[in-house]
């Protein structure tokens, strides 16, 4: 039988990193009945649950280092640092753009119930959103499936931060999706405790022709070279001021001619901060490639090779990585992380090009100044670099509201990796969740204050610049 559940000014459906800021900044910015919907009882998605990605929070800055991502992101970054929860937003020249904010993802995740709590915010937990009300082409509430039978939810406005566009899906939304032999590899991703530092950091000072740092972007600035950041790196004292660590090259030859590495990606880790201890952090030791993760069979079969390498990985790094000799799996992540499905279309589609030329827009809602056309892709360098274009001129570029507002459907909007994009400029990192989040949470929150539709709002979108602005958010005054 199907309950009425209630009906609400804003409902967020997916409580990962875009719906946990949706649904906050909605409640900041006046909405006065907000539901978060999440299909599992744990909020914070990517950074905590299927991750998180190494780099949170890293890529705050353009390749010009000006800061272009703050807003909700540095709001939580530093109010973790303040209570011992957070690395300290470190920016070594060497670094480029790549830079990082760490912060302790459980602790992230906790933040986000008591920061829901403060705001007002409903949670609505364990519940998966499975059908949607449509009357024409207006989104007029979601049906969802939960211990003890299931409930329509109706709103004013409805997100999908669902990370895979489920509820656009449902909705009979426009998007795209790449073929399945070509979508980027699912991974799962563990951390490891027992790690003795100072023996690891003594073998990446004395063979630094032994890591890579194309991930980093040097070649696209005018002040760093190859060896800069090798010379840099030999003067290292803590793997913190590293951020990551990836190559090992001579020691994965070894271990794939052995048969003791799998050869679906390099070698490497990142860290995370954990109280006083650092924690290495695995997010790239297993891909699995050629899986469509909307599909059920595919997704099945990518949870469990998954952690088939993952066990190889781990034998790997203890045998021959120095420094790993004592080292012991403190948590493996519940899910496999999902780099990419849909991309629901929106009024706009950002595209490559707009990549590439940095391109600004009157309707910029937040900036990010990630490359596009790079891909992760099985094999033994995790990260294929060759279709890869920088903003120009080392800039960033600007994230169109229009990229919000989904394309032929009244009150339903999207946040998170599924917004408007071609494939190559697919906005699907942490960082540009979260900025995709806190406006979507605004936007909402206007459109019921005024009685305007999503797409109704396109026509001026001062105010909600100007809130953001407010909310920390930056757009403007950068390259």
């Amino acid at each position: 039988m199907l309950n009425f559940y209630g009906d609400y000014d804003v409902v967020v459906c997916g409580g990962g990193t875009s719906g946990c800021t949706a649904a906050i900044c909605a409640a900041r910015a006046g909405a006065k009945k907000v539901l978060l919907i999440e299909r599992v009882g744990q909020l914070g998605g990517q950074m905590n649950f299927s991750g998180p990605p190494g780099f949170s929070f890293a890529h705050l800055l353009n390749y010009r280092q000006e800061q272009v991502i703050a807003g909700f992101a540095a709001e939580t970054h530093k109010l973790l640092l303040e209570e011992g929860h957070a690395l300290p937003d470190l920016r070594p020249r060497w670094r480029c753009n790549y830079t990082y904010a760490y912060v302790d993802p459980d602790w992230w995740g906790l933040l986000m119930y008591k920061m829901c709590k403060d705001e007002g915010v409903e949670l609505m937990l364990h519940s998966l959103v499975t059908e949607v009300m449509r009357e024409g082409n207006v989104v007029k509430g979601v049906i969802c499936e939960h211990p003890g039978g299931k409930s329509l939810v109706t709103g004013k406005v409805i997100i999908d931060c669902t990370g895979e566009g489920e509820v656009a899906y449902q909705a009979g939304a426009e998007y795209e999706i790449a073929p399945r032999d070509i979508l980027e590899p699912a991974t799962v991703a563990f951390t490891a405790d027992g790690v003795n530092w100072d023996e690891v950091m003594d073998y990446v000072r004395n063979h630094v022709e032994d890591f890579l740092f194309g991930q980093i972007g040097y070649e696209n600035t005018d002040y760093m070279t190859l060896d800069k950041i090798r010379e840099a790196v030999r003067n290292c004292k803590d793997v913190v001021e590293m951020g990551e660590v990836m190559g090992f090259l001579s020691l994965q030859k070894i271990g794939v001619e052995n048969n003791e590495w799998h050869n679906q990606s390099g070698v490497g880790f990142f860290i995370m901060p954990k109280g006083d201890k650092i924690l290495a952090h695995f997010q790239h030791s297993s891909q699995v490639d050629k899986v469509d993760c909307t599909d059920v069979r595919d997704i099945s079969r990518a949870e469990a090779e998954c952690r088939e390498q993952n066990v190889i990985a781990f034998k790997f790094f203890k045998k021959y990585i120095p420094g790993f000799e004592n080292a012991y799996i403190t948590r493996v992540c519940p899910e496999v992380r999902i780099r990419e499905t849909r991309r629901v279309m929106g009024d706009y589609k950002l595209l490559r090009e707009d990549v590439m030329e940095a391109r600004k827009f009157d309707d910029v809602i937040g900036k990010s100044a990630f490359t596009a056309g790079a891909k992760h892709a099985v094999g033994d360098a995790a990260l294929a670099l060759k279709d890869l274009v920088y903003p120009k001129d080392g800039g960033s570029t600007d994230i169109p509201y229009r990229c919000l507002v989904v394309k032929d459907l009244e009150n339903f909007m999207v946040a998170g990796k599924a917004i408007s994009t071609d494939r190559a400029a697919h906005h699907r990192f942490l960082q540009e969740t979260i900025v995709t989040g806190q406006a979507a949470g605004v936007a909402a929150a206007l459109c019921v204050r005024d009685g305007k539709t999503p797409r109704q709002l396109e026509t001026d979108v001062s105010e909600l610049q100007k809130i953001l602005i407010e909310q920390g958010a930056i757009l403007y005054g950068t390259h």
